[in-house]
């Protein structure tokens, strides 16, 4: 079975820093990699942002939060990332960059390095096969936010090999995540539930059933939800709910998960949540104002 010791984490954005973070604390060392390096290294300065918020609650050691600094090493290539045991990509929700990266993943990793996919639904079958290792290609879901979220969805690929998939499962339990393993099937377990759920809390906001702040109340105290579905989805990001529900809609064939049409007017418009300050809620800071 691999010996992980060394992580690659392709895409420094919100997903791809929460699970750096994640890697760093648990002891691995991480090479963070971006576009170019300054975009890493800039991911790197918030999580250091993020890391000290946890000392001043007294949640982390000073200490602790240095060597886990001290483990991040900003990138910015993918040829970066050839000595990483595992390397996962947690890039934009589209299918072809997907694929694109992970070519180039495949050419630049060391031989029986394993390459995990963060998608939240797209087909790790569909991945494994544009590269010369399918058997070491394998879906590692991580929830946002990464670092409080405790769940990891392992999605094997038809050809995943045992021996990648266990030690997937050895990696997310060193992380302390619990996993859940799902079938390569559109959307897997959670994003095939969560996404038609939020579609339809959009489809009522659509049809004026409620405002968007009663939808969302409805929700959390009508069936004890910790977030409303429109407050979950600004989170997530409505570009990459719209993404996951074209995917269901694609690939299952079935009208019930077509995207409302006032969540592609939202994408259109670029309000697409916390990230851009406005989604279905405004936002500074990261915080909602209205």
């Amino acid at each position: 079975m691999t010996t992980i010791n060394t992580i690659g984490v392709l895409g420094a954005g919100q997903m791809g820093a929460g699970i750096a973070q994640v890697a760093a604390q648990s002891g691995y060392a991480v090479k963070l990699a971006d576009a170019t390096v300054e975009l890493a290294a800039k991911a790197k300065g918030k999580l250091e942002a993020t890391l000290g918020k946890l000392v001043e609650k007294g949640k982390l050691s000073a200490a602790d939060k240095d060597a886990a600094l001290a483990r991040i090493t900003p990138v910015g290539s993918i040829q970066d990332l050839a000595d990483c045991d595992l390397s996962v990509e947690a890039v934009t929700e589209k299918v072809e960059l997907k694929l694109e990266l992970f070519r180039k993943l495949d050419g630049a990793a060391k031989p029986g390095a394993i390459l995990a996919s963060n998608t939240s639904s797209i087909s790790i079958t569909k991945i494994a096969a544009v590269t010369s290792r399918p058997e070491l290609v394998i879906g590692m879901h991580f929830m946002n936010p990464v670092p409080v979220m405790k769940l990891v969805e392992v999605i094997r690929a038809l050809q995943t090999s045992d021996a990648t998939y266990a030690a997937t499962i050895e990696l997310a339990a060193k992380m302390n995540k619990t996993v859940v393993t799902a079938k390569d099937a559109p959307g897997f377990i959670v994003n095939r539930i969560l996404i038609p759920l939020l579609n339809e809390a959009c489809f009522a906001l659509q049809e004026g059933i409620g405002t968007a702040k009663d939808i969302d109340e409805g929700v959390k105290l009508g069936l004890n939800h910790p977030m409303g579905p429109l407050e979950l989805a600004d989170l997530i990001g409505l570009d990459t709910v719209l993404a996951i529900a074209e995917v269901l809609h694609r690939d299952l064939g079935d009208d019930k998960y077509r995207a409302a049409n006032v969540l592609r007017k939202h994408v259109e418009a670029g309000w697409l949540g916390r990230k851009t300050g406005r989604g279905f809620y405004r936002y500074e800071n990261g915080q909602r104002v209205g």
